[in-house]
């Protein structure tokens, strides 16, 4: 078996096969690690980027007992190994790096500062992350039973950066401090029962780093003894592992019976292969891709990507110049939005991923997968206004008070105190035209209608754009 704990220079050798299909699923899981990191308007100052580091964080034991976070994580999984097959593991995380500001003074000494004010950026306390992982593998006939436990560790460490301004003089230095660390990984098999040599694996990741909180610490204090954004990426070098979320019928009740706490592990890397599995504190689906429109990494995946760079682009000169000095990965989201041609933003205004002929060719044979041995033609497209006679919403009308109502007639709107939108309450007592009355897939019926002296209201006719209520909220006028 073999284990690394230090830097990458260090990391046992991976076969280049190995290495190369840890590679394929590292940019998805450079997301994970990134999540969240610094979201817009990439100031440390905003109020979404003073509580740090959402996703994965794994505190001392000492500190899990009192708070919703946990030192550990958890997975279980399924796989079929081969003869002979080796496992290969990957732990990544953060290390949380704290950066204090200080500000050179008359008599040579230094002192701490909330800001330094320079021409292209300001510089403010900030907690950095530093990339950590920890390399790993074994056999997989070694892990059976109580399997193999690899410690690791990361030392304390201070370092210091001198800041000059626009004519080289030093003003100012930062000075970045990492706490000690450690950990253990621990990795175990058992054989399920049945007519396939299929193993359970479980892998655990633990911080055992022995920090203890002062009295009345708050969670700040513990972010430094902590590993942040913490996942696993898993190969096999011989065999397959089985989906958790899509498993073979006969797999279903053993994937039903596999605990993951605080992770979720998913297929990674391409389509139709089953040797690489990234467990996330994420919930994702199986082989998980970064979309190829990305122009880069955001850190805010809460966002859409195009309007996400407008605003950024947006910013003011005085917004960009904290964001600049926030962190070096929120400048290099500034320059991102600042730079970006116009064709690369009109890619994320949206993508087809995928297209089905479901027409006629000249013959008027299907040409698409209805015309596949085994797949039935259905008997009307849903819903294809000019194939389903059934329904027409136009013409179609709904009894309301032993009267018909349909386009064209006139309602009084009374919505219900059961809607949510408030909206909707506001016109209540206000009078309507009846554009179209629908059903949906669920037989409820639906009537649009554009209020009576709204000045748009030509203009929502025209794209279509109504307001909707139910029968029992509308009430035929007399002249209608």
């Amino acid at each position: 078996m073999t284990a690394a704990a230090e830097p990458a220079a260090t990391f046992p050798a991976f076969s280049p096969a190995t290495e190369a299909r840890f590679a394929t699923a590292r940019q998805v899981a450079d997301a994970v690690l990134f999540e969240g990191y610094v979201l817009y308007p990439y100031r440390a100052s905003a109020a979404k980027n003073r509580l740090r580091w959402q996703f994965g964080v794994l505190v001392p034991p000492a500190w899990s007992a009192g708070c919703e976070e946990h030192e550990f994580q958890h997975t279980e999984c399924l796989m079929e190994p081969r003869r002979d097959a080796v496992l290969a593991a990957e732990v990544r995380f953060l290390h949380t790096q704290r950066r204090t500001v200080q500000r050179s003074t008359a008599d040579g000494d230094w002192e701490t500062v909330r800001e330094l004010r320079l021409e292209d950026r300001i510089l403010v306390p900030w907690d950095e992350g530093v990339e950590e992982r920890v390399a790993l593998g074994a056999p997989v006939a070694e892990l059976n039973g109580d399997g193999v436990s690899f410690p690791f560790s990361r030392p304390a460490r201070e370092d210091t950066e001198p800041v000059h301004d626009s004519a080289g003089r030093t003003v100012g230095r930062l000075v970045r401090r990492r706490e000690e660390i450690s950990g253990v990984v621990r990795l175990s098999t058992a054989e399920l029962e049945g007519p396939y040599r299929t193993l359970r694996l479980t892998a655990v990741i633990e911080n055992t780093s022995r920090w203890v909180p002062p009295p009345g610490g708050e969670r700040d204090a513990a972010l430094p003894y902590s590993l942040v954004a913490s996942h696993l990426l898993l190969c096999l070098d011989a065999g397959a592992f089985l989906s958790m979320t899509d498993p073979p019928e006969w797999a279903r009740g053993a994937v039903a019976a596999c605990r993951n706490l605080h992770t979720w592990p998913v297929l990674a890397g391409e389509e139709g292969r089953g040797d690489l599995v990234l467990s996330s504190p994420i919930i994702l689906e199986d082989h998980p891709a970064i979309a190829p429109e990305s122009p880069g990494a955001l850190y805010d995946a809460t966002e859409i990507d195009e309007i996400l760079a407008l605003r950024t682009a947006a910013l003011t000169d005085e917004e960009k110049r904290e964001a600049r000095g926030t962190d070096a990965r929120a400048a290099a989201v500034i320059e991102l939005a600042d730079t970006m041609p116009p064709e690369v933003l009109e890619r994320l205004h949206g993508a087809v991923r995928g297209l089905r002929e479901i027409t006629g060719d000249a013959t008027g044979e299907p040409t698409g997968d209805w015309g596949r041995a085994g797949v039935p033609r259905p008997e009307t497209p849903w819903w294809d206004p000019g194939g389903d006679t059934s329904v027409d919403p136009s013409r179609d009308h709904v009894m309301v008070g032993g009267r018909p109502v349909s386009a064209g007639s006139r309602v009084v709107l009374r919505p219900g105190l059961r809607r949510t939108d408030a909206q909707d309450v506001f016109l209540h007592g206000h009078t309507a035209q009846v554009e179209a009355v629908l059903h949906d897939v669920d037989g409820v019926v639906h009537i649009a209608v554009t209020v009576e002296g709204d000045p748009g209201a030509d203009i929502r006719r025209e794209q279509g754009r109504f307001l909707y209520f139910q029968p029992d909220e509308v009430e035929p006028l007399e002249d209608a």
